[in-house]
């Protein structure tokens, strides 16, 4: 390694700060991000533990896709 400092082309760029509303925006997503990838996981080693659930215990994914249109459907107000 070079004994000499870095210059200003390799030195890090300073960071700008959030205002206070985008920093808690930023939080409360990764708070449901992470609670979405620790349900992910949980299902996951459901399966490792278990194995896969039968056929009749499932829910089909076209209803699943209904389902959620539906819910994507209600939550924006239709264009005429």
């Amino acid at each position: 390694m070079s004994e000499q400092p870095a210059s200003a082309d390799t030195a890090p760029a300073a960071r700008q700060r959030l205002e206070p509303a985008a920093a808690l925006a930023v939080r409360a997503y990764a708070a449901r991000t992470r609670e979405n990838a620790d349900q992910f996981a949980a299902v996951l080693e459901d399966i490792a533990e278990n194995g896969l659930p039968s056929v009749e215990d499932c829910t089909p994914w076209e209803d699943l896709r209904e389902a959620h249109l539906a819910r994507l459907a209600a939550q924006r107000p239709a264009v005429a």
